[in-house]
């Protein structure tokens, strides 16, 4: 699969509190380059320049409607006729093919503090999506199935930044996996900002087991 010029991108800033996203055209490649027009902000119809260092999540469909993404960075521009920006783009192998479902559910371990009843119970996760996440319960609790509790999710992202997302949830269901009792919970009323933090992180988890993936058939 390689990313051809002509391709309509959509770019979403990362590591940032703004939910903003652009659109622009491949022009030009080159080693590890992509040369983009000056794109659109999808909102306000308005170009936008974008600054140097500024970090993106890019996704793109193939002619085969298949979806893509994998981040980026603004390295500088280049005039000419048409101005370009260039961003970084690794190789076609570290593209990260994305699902169909509207939330991607990612394995992984992070820590969550659930508040329930006036009590604070901390716990790490299994999984999580933009949606919900599951928890293992590894010590007793005070809440059961169909319980509303207060989630704060603590998302580390690779570059050291660490978000702090506060959420009500619902406990859907208790179950028991592999001789370990997991809660899965559902958030209800994840406001857009904290959202994105979460499609985020878990967009970058999925890069790293992709990356790991890779290193591992080299």
């Amino acid at each position: 699969m390689k990313l051809k010029i002509g391709t309509i991108l959509t770019l979403e800033p990362t590591y940032t509190e703004r939910v903003e996203k652009f659109r622009c055209r491949v022009v030009d490649q080159g080693e590890n380059l992509i040369y983009i027009d000056y794109p659109i902000n999808v909102v306000t119809k308005k170009t936008s320049f974008l600054v140097d260092g500024a970090q993106f999540r890019v996704t793109f469909m193939t002619e085969e409607k298949q979806s893509f993404a994998f981040n980026t960075e603004v390295l500088g521009r280049k005039g000419g006729t048409v101005p370009m920006i260039i961003l970084s783009c690794p190789s076609p192998e570290e593209f990260l093919k994305i699902q169909r479902r509207e939330y991607v559910r990612v394995e992984t371990k992070i820590d969550v503090s659930l508040e329930f009843d006036g009590q604070y119970t901390p716990l790490v996760t299994e999984d999580i999506s933009a949606g919900g996440l599951a928890v293992i319960l590894n010590r007793p609790v005070n809440f059961q199935e169909g319980d509303e509790a207060k989630l704060t999710i603590v998302l580390p992202y690779s570059n050291g930044d660490i978000k702090y997302v506060q959420t009500s949830a619902i406990i859907v269901r208790i179950f028991e996996k592999d001789e370990i009792r997991i809660a899965s919970i559902q958030f209800t009323d994840t406001d857009d900002i904290d959202k994105q933090h979460i499609v985020r992180f878990c967009f970058e988890r999925q890069l790293q087991v992709r990356k790991k993936e890779l290193n591992k058939t080299m």
